[in-house]
């Protein structure tokens, strides 16, 4: 058991990829010869004005909070829409987060900068606008595909609005949500290294400089490392995605198990009134 668990550890692509990642953005100054020779007419093939590995500390940060702040808006929108109390808001709700999905960061930038100034404020607000649309539509799409029969099953059960929705309807929804919450964060991974051009420090900063600059092999190693912490991250999700599954098997049977018992019941007790021995 214990042989066959590090073997399936060991198939895993994600930490090899992980610790690829970790590597590569640490020692990418090691790798100065072989750009040397891949970019020959280049006098400094390797971007060193900052560490890669700070810059990928910066680059998750920034990712990290803006999808937080995606997820945190988009699933409690989600979840208004799908109440009783909030129905009537369904289409407004689906125009402004289409709308933001349409607005470019790039436009959010340039519009935020000269207000909040030259730092993180405006790519973290650019980046969550970006995310919404696809954390909320997964959300309502999640709750709006509970079947009515374990919702109606769970009142049954006695449970209340809240309990139905904690223990029933979101860890059903758990697969659709985290799908949403997975292509927002995919997409804020690759968009964030536009966020150099208001000054923050991400592993877009290679690429704007070696655009500026005309270096290519600056273009290379960031855009290579956004690349992998992409797959990283994509990884991650799917993972993820497979424990929200068993989550929704044990919601489900959790819900049918007390009928199953009241089924059993009933049929005991028409045996023994069919056989006379009831009361």
């Amino acid at each position: 058991m214990k042989i066959g668990r590090a073997v399936r550890v060991l198939r895993d692509p994600l930490p090899w990829l992980a610790a690829a990642l970790v590597a590569l953005a640490a020692g990418m100054t090691s790798l100065r010869p072989l750009f040397a020779i891949l970019f020959p007419d280049l006098q400094r093939p390797v971007y060193d004005q900052d560490s890669f590995l700070a810059l990928l500390a910066d680059h998750l940060w920034l990712v990290a909070v803006s999808s937080g702040l995606a997820v945190a808006f988009g699933v409690a929108a989600g979840l208004f829409v799908t109440r009783p109390a909030g129905r009537d808001f369904r289409f407004l709700f689906d125009t402004l987060f289409a709308a933001s999905q349409t607005i470019p960061p790039v436009a959010v930038l340039a519009l935020m900068v000269p207000i909040l100034g030259y730092d993180a404020r405006p790519a973290v607000i650019a980046l969550m606008l970006y995310g919404l649309l696809p954390v909320a539509q997964n959300t309502v799409a999640g709750l709006e595909s509970v079947p009515a029969a374990l919702t109606q099953a769970a009142r049954g059960m006695g449970m209340t609005g809240s309990q139905s929705l904690l223990h029933l309807e979101l860890p059903l929804a758990a697969g659709a949500i985290v799908a949403g919450i997975r292509t927002c964060v995919i997409v804020n991974t690759g968009t964030a290294a536009i966020a150099s051009t208001a000054g923050v420090k991400t592993l877009g900063l290679p690429i704007i400089v070696g655009l500026a600059g005309g270096n290519i092999a600056y273009v290379v190693q960031g855009a290579v490392l956004v690349g992998l912490l992409a797959v990283v991250l994509d990884l991650g999700f799917d993972r993820l995605e497979l424990l929200c599954r068993a989550d929704q098997r044990s919601a489900i049977r959790q819900c049918r198990q007390p009928h199953r018992k009241r089924r059993k019941t009933l049929r005991f007790s028409a045996l023994r009134q069919g056989d006379g021995s009831g009361p």
